[in-house]
């Protein structure tokens, strides 16, 4: 009886076939095995509409699908692929070396069994499995593969492979890096929904902004010491009003009141100024024209430029003094 041969190329010799010879297949076969089970072959893909065909030789070393890691290599223009002989039942370990955007494919030379693909940009390296059924031979991707993307890019589950992304990447000593005006997604407890930061679309320089090493109290502002050093502040903008004043009072810069004069006119003493001081006084009841309201400016300071008392005697007047220098004093913002 004659010698047979597996669909990997491996000679079984029938009983009684061969003599003389059986060292030398034996060791024939051995090396195939070595090669099978670790042997490197490197494939040029064909840069044709014709898919790049791997062979099985039988009894020889010579077959491009007899090795454990096949590196395809090759420039290529166009989706390409590349085929493995029918009833091929093995695993290899595939590296997508071929230069140009385009796909690679993998897949029985004839049949309608399960194909595994390399991307456009997935020059990776993939553990595959071709399971030999009849004329349905499948590829399968095993999803034990070397991660994807290129050095510092961070990797991520890419549909069972590793994929990565040039816009996020790890750079040792500086940290994570996510580039084209790209977000950082925080998501609520459900999922449904979000809060995003992301940088302006033009920077003028970059920066850094460091958070508070504390909470802060309520109601303060985050603030900025000009270096991007962010802290909690008191809220110092705007006015904090004061409940009716009837008789004279210190005013406090930042505060307004609403001055009633129903009884009696009464003096409004303005506070020492310094620059940017505001002081608002409103007319609570519409009686500044009978009773009027007197301001006066600390010591020798001004009010309009001059070193003299304000009087109020327009009915349901508001103003507002903002203190500028001492040339000028307090002057009217609003009145």
């Amino acid at each position: 009886m004659a010698s047979t041969f597996t669909d990997l190329g491996l000679e079984l010799m029938a009983t009684g076939e061969n003599a003389g010879t059986w060292g030398t297949k034996t060791n024939a076969n051995l090396s195939l095995a070595e090669q099978l089970l670790g042997g490197y072959n490197s494939q040029a893909v064909t840069d044709s509409g014709t898919p790049t065909a791997l062979t099985i030789a039988e009894g020889a070393l010579t077959g491009t699908a007899q090795h454990r890691v096949i590196e395809l290599t090759g420039s290529i223009s166009g989706n390409r692929i590349v085929t493995f002989p029918l009833l091929t039942e093995n695993f290899y370990i595939i590296k997508n070396s071929t230069s140009g955007a385009y796909t690679v494919q993998l897949k029985a030379v004839s049949g309608s069994g399960a194909t595994v693909t390399f991307s456009a940009t997935e020059k990776t390296t993939k553990v595959i499995y071709l399971d030999g059924v009849a004329t349905n031979t499948g590829v399968f991707d095993t999803g034990l593969n070397v991660p994807g993307g290129a050095t510092t890019q961070i990797q991520y589950n890419n549909a069972g492979s590793f994929g990565g992304d040039a816009d996020l990447v790890w750079t040792a000593g500086t940290g994570l890096i996510i580039n084209s005006q790209k977000e950082l997604r925080l998501a609520d407890a459900d999922d449904s929904a979000y809060v995003g930061l992301k940088s302006a679309a033009t920077v003028s320089g970059s920066y850094t902004l460091t958070l508070p090493a504390a909470t802060g109290s309520a109601n303060q502002i985050l603030t900025t010491n000009g270096s991007g050093v962010l802290s909690f502040a008191d809220n110092s903008g705007g006015t904090s009003w004061v409940a009716v004043k009837t008789s004279g009072f210190t005013a406090v810069a930042g505060e307004g009141y609403f001055c009633n004069t129903t009884s009696a006119g009464f003096t409004v003493a303005l506070p020492a100024g310094t620059l940017g001081d505001e002081v608002s006084l409103v007319d609570y009841a519409g009686t500044f024209d009978t009773n009027n309201l007197t301001v006066a400016p600390n010591g020798s300071e001004k009010i309009q430029g001059v070193a003299a008392s304000l009087t109020v005697s327009i009915e349901r007047a508001g103003l507002t003094l903002v203190y500028t220098d001492s040339t000028q004093g307090w002057l009217l913002k609003d009145k």
